[in-house]
């Protein structure tokens, strides 16, 4: 279970840092990093760390995708460490 935990948290820690750079290449007009990486990240255990990103940034926050897909993905993955968990 420990290496679970620290790979979610530099999953999430990742997908943070993405965030803040994502935004700083929307601000200054440059190239973006495709919406299929941060979904990748999310699905693979960095929903959390994308859901932070899009608060702390206030990016991503107008895409129906993110603002919906974020929390279940994370409800998703609380429910799912909960069960294996119990295993």
């Amino acid at each position: 279970m420990g290496s679970i935990v620290i790979y979610l948290i530099g999953v999430n820690l990742f997908t943070v840092l993405l965030m803040r750079i994502d935004k700083q290449k929307a601000i200054k007009q440059q190239f973006r990093i495709p919406e299929r990486t941060f979904w990748a990240l999310s699905i693979l255990g960095g929903a959390l760390g994308t859901y932070i990103g899009m608060k702390w940034f206030r990016h991503k926050t107008k895409h129906a995708s993110f603002v919906i897909g974020m929390p279940v993905l994370i409800i998703f993955h609380l429910v799912l460490t909960v069960f294996l968990s119990q295993s």
